[in-house]
């Protein structure tokens, strides 16, 4: 469920980043409307949509470098977010001196870090529920059958 939940969220991202990145704008900075963004805000938004959707949906078929800078991303966020923020924001906006965050944007970059996690974990899995047993290890993989042993 949680899979599918961040697929559509990484889709609306890719279709119309405008609205979440105005979303996370009000949230994030005391003054919204003073905004100049940079030309590639929304192909960044776009980029991170895409990485979304496509670590999960080819989960351990997708690139494990894709894999592990999201995971290096993440981690630096939960653990030392402030030179991140200040990145993003230097990449994103023209106007950075001019701009007041909210007190609470650090515990909210440090929550993107674990979305983060999170996606690269759930990339990790197939997405479905393990069907084979332990004893079933010997199965042969063209047939549901188990093999049987000569002695």
């Amino acid at each position: 469920m949680l899979r599918k939940l961040l697929i559509g969220f990484g889709l609306a991202e890719i279709a119309k980043p405008e609205p979440i990145i105005g979303l996370c704008e009000r949230i994030g900075l005391r003054n919204p409307s003073e905004t100049r963004r940079r030309p590639l805000a929304r192909t960044g938004a776009r980029l991170e949509g895409l990485l979304f959707v496509w670590l999960l949906v080819r989960g351990r078929k997708g690139s494990t470098l894709v894999t592990g800078v999201l995971g290096l991303a993440g981690l630096t966020l939960v653990l030392i977010p402030q030179p991140i923020i200040e990145l993003s924001q230097y990449l994103v906006y023209a106007n950075t001196d001019d701009l007041e965050l909210q007190p609470w944007v650090v515990p909210a970059a440090r929550l993107l870090g674990v979305l983060y996690l999170t996606v690269t974990l759930l990339s990790r899995s197939t997405g479905e529920e393990p069907t084979a047993s332990a004893s079933e290890t010997d199965a042969d993989p063209s047939s549901s059958r188990l093999r049987l042993r000569s002695s």
